[in-house]
């Protein structure tokens, strides 16, 4: 036997000690315990990774009602409820952003439609307190002057409108930090809280 014959003997035993050492070791090895627990974990990660991601929340839009003066259908002067689109994170509260909605007066759009204000253009916010109990509305004097008797009537009974249905605390209003038992050139009495029946004296 040449000595190439030797090396090659010698290789064959080799692969035949690797082959049954390999054979021996997935015969008699022992192979891991799958518990159904482990399958059910499985199945849960499964289903978890398979959930749709959340969708984004989205807001539904809201309005505050402001009263302006128009006409209905029978050609009557009324008082109008006007919608004005508002978002608590950038408005504030109802009744705060209803009460500088309803001193901004009516759009271009609806003064085509025939609805007007009768709350002179000088009339300004100076501030809108809300307390646990209270809401105060305080105003310049503008707001009641000027107009006549008619004219102030109808404007304090835009913002008692349109108060009363934006706040559910009881509305007092202020005319330059003093509270407006009466207002007006024409010494108008006017009972507060605000209600429909303020001005019936």
């Amino acid at each position: 036997m040449d000595k190439n014959q030797k090396i090659l003997l010698i290789f064959i035993g080799f692969c035949m000690v690797m082959v049954l050492g390999v054979v021996a070791f997935n015969v008699f090895m022992p192979k891991p315990e799958i518990k159904a627990d482990d399958i059910e974990v499985s199945k849960r990660i499964t289903k978890e990774q398979e959930l749709p991601s959340e969708k984004p929340e989205i807001k539904t839009k809201e309005y505050v009602n402001v009263y302006f003066i128009g006409k209905n259908e029978h050609n009557e002067e009324v008082y109008k409820a006007v919608k004005r689109q508002y978002s608590a994170d950038v408005d504030g509260s109802k009744i705060k952003f209803s009460v500088y909605a309803l001193l901004n007066g009516p759009k271009p759009e609806e003064k085509q439609r025939g609805v007007y204000t009768e709350i002179p253009n000088g009339a300004q916010v100076i501030n809108v307190s809300e307390l646990p109990d209270r809401v105060i509305v305080n105003l310049n004097s503008s707001f009641v002057n000027g107009g006549g008797a008619d004219s102030l009537y109808k404007r304090l009974y835009q913002l008692i409108k349109t108060v009363k249905l934006n706040s559910d605390l009881p509305v007092y209003l202020y005319i330059d930090g003093q509270k407006a038992d009466v207002v007006g050139g024409e010494g108008i009495m006017l009972s507060q809280p605000l209600s429909n029946s303020s001005l019936e004296n």
